[in-house]
């Protein structure tokens, strides 16, 4: 009669999984070694020194075993089985009993005349293929929680890429709106900087006619016009130069269109003020303009005609400066 360890290993289980079973059953027989098998097939086989034999001894009472025999010896009768009167089942002996009790928590067990008989080979088959099924089952099990698993996982990597997607497109729009809106800036700018050289080159042809015109009235002994300079050279004593300085003066203009440019370069300021206002307003307006502006050291000067205004300057009025009604002035920075 083949051994239990040659039986196993006949069904197909490997001997290492066998070995391991027998000893954790304490060789308690063919049924508990494939239970520990079905209860442990998807576990790593463990170093078989660290695997420690289960005891062997029943889970019944000491007197209550005695008590039992003594009265099998009493009635003449020898005990072949040993049986769990919780649920009837028989076992060959106390090592197999004991397994049963620590798998189905069963404590009362009793001695009987029944014998258990070996397996056939067709009850064996019959262990073999429920184990197979049982294992089968475990496995399919185990499948589909991976599966479901796996799913979830999925998810959770879809839902990531898809958020990481999102916050890219996000980035995305927002550098498109700010380049849109640098664009849109760059152009206002360009459009300035175009219009303020318009205004330079026209202020500069404006100032060109005006000193030629006054040149040529000069020449010619003419009255100045109002959109001349009101001042009249010193030297000129002909009654038509009178006449026009006395004709200027005689006009009142209620505001003075001022271009001041900076000396350095850049962009003309244009402002229009009262024509009382004084000459620091200019400066404060400048100030205003231009940080590095300052109002107690800022100088302001006359190309045409040539003029250069003093400290003193700055209380009298844009009339009384002939600036009216209206004129170009440089801006020094010390």
């Amino acid at each position: 009669m083949p051994s239990d360890r040659d039986s196993l290993i006949g069904m197909g289980f490997e001997a290492a999984r066998v070995d391991w079973a027998l000893k954790a059953t304490g060789n308690r027989g063919l049924q508990p070694a494939m239970d520990h098998i079905l209860e442990h097939g998807e576990q790593p086989i463990p170093d078989m020194g660290s695997v420690s034999e289960s005891a062997s001894s029943a889970p019944m009472d000491v007197d209550e075993d005695d008590d039992a025999e003594a009265a099998a010896n009493l009635a003449g009768l020898e005990a072949k089985s040993i049986k769990c009167s919780e649920c009837g089942k028989i076992f060959r002996n106390t090592a197999l009993a004991n397994f049963h009790a620590e798998k189905s928590g069963h404590t009362a067990f009793e001695e009987s005349t029944e014998e258990v008989k070996p397996l056939t080979e067709e009850e064996k088959n019959a262990k073999l293929a429920e184990l197979r099924e049982k294992m089968a089952e475990k496995r399919a099990r185990k499948a589909t929680e991976e599966a479901v698993e796996h799913k979830e996982n999925e998810k959770i990597r879809r839902k990531a890429n898809k958020d990481m997607n999102k916050i890219k497109e996000d980035l995305k729009a927002k550098e498109a709106i700010k380049e849109a809106e640098q664009r849109k800036r760059d152009k206002i700018e360009e459009a300035k900087a175009k219009a303020a050289v318009k205004a330079q080159i026209e202020a500069d042809k404006k100032a060109r006619a005006e000193k030629a015109a006054r040149e040529k009235a000069l020449r010619e002994g003419k009255p100045i016009t109002d959109n001349l300079s009101t001042t009249a050279p010193a030297a000129s004593t002909t009654p038509a130069a009178a006449s026009s300085s006395s004709g200027v003066k005689g006009r009142e203009f209620k505001e003075t269109r001022l271009q001041i440019r900076m000396s350095s370069g850049g962009q003309p300021y244009t402002t229009t003020l009262s024509s009382d206002a004084p000459l620091r307003e200019v400066a404060e307006f400048l100030a205003g303009q231009v940080l590095s502006v300052d109002v107690e050291t800022v100088m302001f000067a006359q190309h045409f005609p040539r003029k250069a205004f003093s400290r003193s300057d700055f209380s009298k009025s844009l009339r009384e400066l002939g600036l009216t009604p209206s004129a170009v002035l440089i801006a020094t920075i010390p």
